[in-house]
């Protein structure tokens, strides 16, 4: 039985009050949640709306590594007090909490001067999400090199369901890497990033400029030609080879579809 239901001689609290208290601390106990005694059910919900904020605090720190390391676990910790009452879960899947946040670090007072910072949430939203993404064939790299330069302008190169392309105002790649791979020291500039998956770890690469462009095309069901045109529109100089080895190394290209472009 649920001792923190309210019974059914005084059912007077709703859901949704149940959830709006459990969520925010500042909100007294629901009248009517009672014992099994019958008596005011506080401590008991005082424990367990504890229990429940530490463990979305504690989700929220382990999939925003970085960002916890920039801003400091405290810290860290009382702004995810803040944004649960702002965005409590919409799913039980604890792998999706916190994807308001790049959102959130734009409006919060103690990090508007902190520019970068939503472009690295971002950045370890992607990375998450491309663990937790689905599994793919490897293609043969040689593949492609196999087709003649018609048939390659035709055909469609199928993606890895981890795949996802970011491109970031901010050098949010170079910033996590210093964090987390003693990298070297970012500088400034925005960073165009491929998201993908080898195995089981997540990786992210650095895509030249018109890189995110021809990738992007390339997610969205585009012709290998009519990806390569669009990417050449937005840089003349844009790097075919280059962006298609980084992919390669990524694993982010799992097939070739010979069908017409969509």
């Amino acid at each position: 039985m649920n001792t923190l239901a309210p019974t059914r001689k005084d059912a007077t609290v709703s859901q949704t009050q149940f959830r709006t208290a459990l969520l925010d601390a500042r909100i007294d106990v629901p009248q009517g949640l009672v014992n099994p005694d019958g008596v005011q059910a506080s401590k008991r919900f005082s424990v367990y709306r504890n229990n429940v904020a530490h463990s979305l605090s504690e989700a929220m720190l382990t999939g925003f590594p970085v960002l916890t390391k920039l801003l400091g676990e405290d810290f860290f910790r009382e702004m995810a007090k803040v944004y649960l009452r702002i965005h409590p879960p919409s799913s039980p899947l604890m792998m999706h909490y916190g994807a308001a946040l790049p959102g959130f670090l734009e409006s919060f007072p103690g990090t508007l001067h902190l520019k970068y910072l939503p472009d690295v949430a971002r950045l370890e939203l992607a990375l998450r999400r491309a663990y937790h993404a689905g599994d793919a064939p490897l293609m043969d790299p040689t593949d492609l090199t196999a087709l003649d330069q018609h048939a390659l302008m035709e055909a469609r190169l199928i993606l890895a369901p981890a795949c996802e392309v970011l491109r970031a105002k901010w050098p949010a790649k170079s910033i996590w890497d210093f964090n987390m791979k003693d990298g070297p020291n970012p500088t400034a500039g925005p960073e165009d990033i491929l998201i993908s998956r080898i195995g089981f770890d997540p990786v992210a690469e650095v895509l030249p400029e018109g890189g995110a462009r021809f990738v992007s095309a390339l997610l969205k069901g585009r012709s290998f030609g009519t990806s390569l045109g669009l990417a050449t529109a937005e840089c003349p100089d844009f790097d075919l080879s280059q962006t298609l080895s980084r992919m390669i190394a990524a694993q982010a290209i799992v097939g070739i579809d010979h069908g017409s472009d969509r």
